[in-house]
């Protein structure tokens, strides 16, 4: 089966900006890929260019082995942009029927019955969207995404705006969401968010791909802190690996060792360190 998404050395210039400068990038079957970076780092660029609202410059992109934008490649993918807006007359139920039509979705009233209880909205079928909260009207936008079943889900700082609980029930979703198959592409500048939540992370500055991994291969080692009766001692550039042998040495030379302490980076870290900015 191919890729949920894959772009290859994908360009895009908006006169003399250089939006994305050559990136490649792939997002497997029931995977959550993460792009971080700083505003105007490319990140909904690439996102429109998935889902056929930018052309790219150069380079390609496919969706499920579809050029993006054509519409077998529209056809399987869900999307949730960062400033979307919703007629604050429709209600909940109304909103998922015309994305229904949309999508030529034939899901029916048991798909946007299924779609609000999976975002945690059950009882709000009659509600209208101008009263809805702001993290109700997030998560009812999730559920527009996810009518007629997309292969794809492309989140663009889906969390942002959301205090902390809201952010809490969106992670949730998207846990939902990937145990259905549904790989996600994750737009955002939240690092806790997507730490939490994503398979691979990809760091992305001034329109290219600068670091990419798991978030624990983004994280370095920064030595193991062993604590003894004569102090506190950090032996620089150690990891878990070296921490038995270090003991070992400690001990075998006469040290009592009370506490020993392996030193990482952390996903800020190496973000900060990324963008050009000196960790605190």
């Amino acid at each position: 089966m191919a890729p949920a998404f894959v772009a290859h050395d994908l360009r895009k210039r908006y006169d003399s900006r250089e939006a994305l400068r050559g990136v490649s990038l792939e997002v497997a079957e029931g995977e959550v890929v993460g792009l971080l970076g700083p505003n105007g780092a490319g990140k909904s660029t690439l996102a429109k260019i998935a889902c056929g609202l930018v052309r790219p410059t150069g380079g390609s992109a496919e969706v499920r082995g579809h050029a993006a934008g054509s519409a077998p490649a529209r056809a399987r993918i869900g999307y949730l942009a960062e400033l979307f807006r919703f007629p604050a007359w429709a209600t909940a139920d109304e909103l998922l029927l015309l994305h229904q039509r949309l999508a030529r979705s034939d899901g029916g009233r048991s798909e946007r019955t299924d779609l609000l209880a999976l975002v945690g909205l059950p009882d709000a079928v009659d509600t209208r969207v101008g009263k809805m909260s702001k993290g109700m009207q997030q998560r009812l936008g999730i559920a527009q995404a996810l009518v007629g079943t997309p292969g794809l889900l492309l989140l663009d700082e889906p969390t942002s705006a959301l205090d902390p609980a809201g952010r809490r029930v969106v992670r949730k979703l998207l846990d939902e969401v990937r145990a259905r198959g549904v790989s996600v592409l994750l737009s955002s500048h939240l690092l806790s968010e997507v730490e939490l939540v994503c398979d691979h992370i990809a760091i992305l500055v001034k329109g290219e791909i600068v670091q990419r991994g798991t978030a624990a291969e983004l994280q370095t080692a920064r030595g193991v802190q062993v604590e003894t009766a004569a102090g506190k001692r950090l032996f620089e550039g150690a990891g878990r690996d070296d921490a038995p042998r270090i003991v070992a040495d400690l001990v075998a030379s006469g040290e009592s060792v009370y506490g020993v302490e392996v030193l990482s980076s952390t996903l800020e870290d190496a973000y900060l360190e990324a963008v050009g900015e000196e960790p605190t």
